[in-house]
This record gives C-alpha cells, sequence and structure tokens, in this order.
C-alpha cells in the first residue's frame, strides 16, 4: 500500500580506513529497498580524528561515508562509547560529513542541546523521529552546554551478596541514572507532537557475553515506552540479546554487530582476553567470539501510521568481517533464528516468532 514505511535498522558499523564499501558490499543493495534505514556509528569519521590515534588504519576516514551513502542510510546514531576517540574535533567533524552527505546523525552533537535533537524523517506521510542515547559513556565523552559529546543515559552497579559462601558470583544491581532517565522521556515527550512514531535508540548491555540484558536495560527501555516511545533499538554488546514485547511495543535489546572492523593485530586491548576471546586466523579481521558473528537485519513495517510488523532477517559474518543476510533456505539461517529463540528463553521474555518466508517475525 502506498501509505506504508519500511524502516531497516542494523546494529553496530565500525570501519577500518577505506573498509566501507567492502564491508557493506553483499548487503547494501538489501538494505536500499527501505524507506529509511538506519545504524550505529561506533567511531568518528574524520581526518583530524585519524592523526590523534596511534593506528590510524582502524578509524574511518572521512571518505568513508560514501560507503553509507551508497547503502541507503538516512540516519545513524553517534552516541557510542568510542564517539569520543578523535575528541572533540572528531564529533564535529562526523556531524558535518555526514549531513553534508544528507545523513541524519542523532545522539551526538556540538552541545547538549544540539545532541538531543531528533531526526524526523517523512515518508509517505508518515512523520517518524528517531532519537539516541548512550549508556556506555567513556569518561568525558558527554556532551555539555559549550561541549561536543554523545547524550548519555548512564548506569550505576553495585553488587550484593547471595550466597555466604566465598567465590560465589553476585547479583548484579544496576540502576538508571534518575537525572539522565527524566531527560530521556522529556525528550520523547516532547517530540511526540512532531511525529507520527518514535523510535528510540540506546547504546547499552553487557557486552560479549550471551544472552545477559542487565536490569537498567529494562527499567530504561519500559520507561521509554511508557513515555511514548513506539520502538526501541538496541546496540554495542557485539552480541545479538533477545527481544521483548512490552505494552505492545518491540524492545530489541542488542541487534549485533553488522559491519565490524576488528583486525588481530590491532585489536588486543585488554578486555577482550578478559572475556576469553581468542584470536581465529579464518577471521583476520573481525577478532570476535563466533556468537558474535551472528546478526540480523531488523525490519519495520509502518501502516495507517502505526507499527504494524516488526521482523529481522537473520544475518551472518563471514570471514572477510562482512555481513551476508541469509535466505531460508541457508541453515544458517535458522542457527540464528533459534539462537534468538534462546536469549529470549534465557532471560525469560516470553516472546515468539513465526518465519515468513525469508524472515522471523515477531508475533
Amino acid at each position: 500500500m502506498a501509505d506504508k514505511v519500511t524502516i531497516y535498522a542494523v546494529g553496530d558499523i565500525f570501519f577500518g580506513r577505506d573498509t566501507g564499501e567492502l564491508l557493506l558490499a553483499h548487503t547494501a543493495p538489501i538494505l536500499n529497498q527501505a524507506d529509511i534505514t538506519f545504524c550505529q556509528l561506533e567511531t568518528p569519521f574524520s581526518s583530524r580524528a585519524l592523526q590523534r590515534v596511534g593506528r590510524p588504519d582502524l578509524l574511518a576516514g572521512p571518505g568513508d561515508v560514501t560507503a553509507l551513502v551508497k547503502a541507503g542510510f538516512k540516519v545513524c546514531s553517534f552516541a557510542s562509547n568510542h564517539c569520543y576517540w578523535g575528541g572533540e574535533e572528531g564529533v564535529l567533524d562526523t556531524v558535518d560529513i555526514f549531513r553534508e552527505n544528507n545523513i541524519q546523525v542523532i545522539g551526538a552533537g556540538r552541545n547538549i542541546a544540539e545532541a538531543r535533537q531528533p531526526a524526523v524523517l517523512e515518508r509517505n506521510g508518515t512523520k517518524v523521529a528517531f532519537l539516541a542515547y548512550n549508556s556506555v559513556v567513556a569518561p568525558g565523552s558527554e556532551a555539555g552546554a559549550d561541549k561536543p559529546g554523545c547524550v548519555p543515559m548512564r548506569a550505576s552497579t553495585s553488587y550484593e551478596q547471595v550466597d555466604w559462601q566465598p567465590g560465589t558470583p553476585p547479583r548484579i544491581i544496576t540502576r538508571a541514572d534518575k537525572d539522565d532517565l527524566s531527560a530521556m522521556l522529556d525528550d520523547i515527550r516532547k517530540v511526540r507532537a512532531q511525529a507520527d512514531l518514535v523510535v528510540v535508540s540506546i547504546h547499552w548491555g553487557v557486552h560479549l557475553v550471551p544472552a545477559v540484558i542487565a536490569m537498567y536495560q529494562y527499567e530504561v527501555g519500559h520507561a521509554a515506552v511508557d513515555a511514548g516511545a513506539d520502538l526501541i533499538l538496541g546496540h554495542h554488546p557485539h552480541i545479538l540479546k533477545g527481544i521483548e514485547v512490552y505494552k505492545g511495543r518491540v524492545i530489541i535489546y542488542s541487534m549485533g554487530n553488522f559491519a565490524f572492523y576488528s583486525p588481530v593485530a590491532g585489536s588486543q586491548s585488554t578486555f577482550k582476553p578478559f572475556y576469553k576471546v581468542k584470536p581465529d586466523s579464518d577471521y583476520p579481521t573481525y577478532f570476535f567470539p563466533p556468537d558474535c558473528r551472528k546478526s540480523i537485519l531488523a525490519k519495520v513495517v509502518i501502516a495507517n501510521k502505526k507499527v504494524e510488523q516488526v521482523s529481522f532477517l537473520p544475518a551472518m559474518i563471514n570471514k572477510q568481517a562482512q555481513p551476508e543476510v541469509l535466505p531460508r533456505s541457508d541453515k544458517r539461517s535458522n542457527e540464528v533464528h533459534e539462537y534468538m529463540e534462546w536469549v529470549c528463553r534465557d532471560q525469560e521474555l516470553n516472546t515468539t516468532f513465526s518465519r515468513q518466508g525469508d524472515e522471523v517475525v515477531v508475533t
């Protein structure tokens, strides 16, 4: 129908210098089929940022935005724990370069007021607003009244001993920062007057650990829906997490990595050995555990100015770190589908799915 609007959304995109078109080679034609295509940017797209780091090949250059343009991306969140890798210059350059290429950036800006501004896109008479937040805030990367950076949605962590026996795991308690949460909810309520639907993107969660969803994510996600959000798009953990239907609204806790350049030679930071990540010679530019190769392309169909259906296309990261969207006939498609069912069961989300051709529909 003419009034329908289709959104495609994917998780983390992390280009190395001049790698964008290679990484999106298999998926660009598919992404271009949507009316609106969304992604999460991990790193700056900036010549000045390249000059500040010791390994400039690990950051995207300004020319890499061409790959996103060719893939049809229209709105990108830059509310990332890596957004400040290039300092203030990296944030400013990224925002400017994307706007020059007609891609709207959300969740980051030259000050907090700009970073909080929604992207409102109109398609077929329907206005869809996008907002973005970061719960994984690197020190000093939050935007201020006169400082570039990202929009924070922080949380605190504490530990409670459940079993008196030494060495037993504690209960991990996380709570949303009250001021950040209040500001986010105000943003959502305000944008309701400007749009028919509100999509909230959040960089959050426990990275690399299968299934686990932190307490604060339920708190923040549910509060966002209560304030008027129609859909929550989560990312950051580098691994798929569950999908929840809360009050009829879909919360995707993590869409996983999508196009992520992570060479073993340059990525052996301290946290990866901590999580027992081991190099795989078959994946020289994708230094992540096997479960992190599973990914999805989320599909949202809007009809009569309401979300009619949310589904996902199973995808897999290949040995060149390229995402490949999988047809139902490919057995790996069922692996991704079954994995998503498992992570939902593990977290007691009670979400059910059905197959509709190549898509897996949230029912």
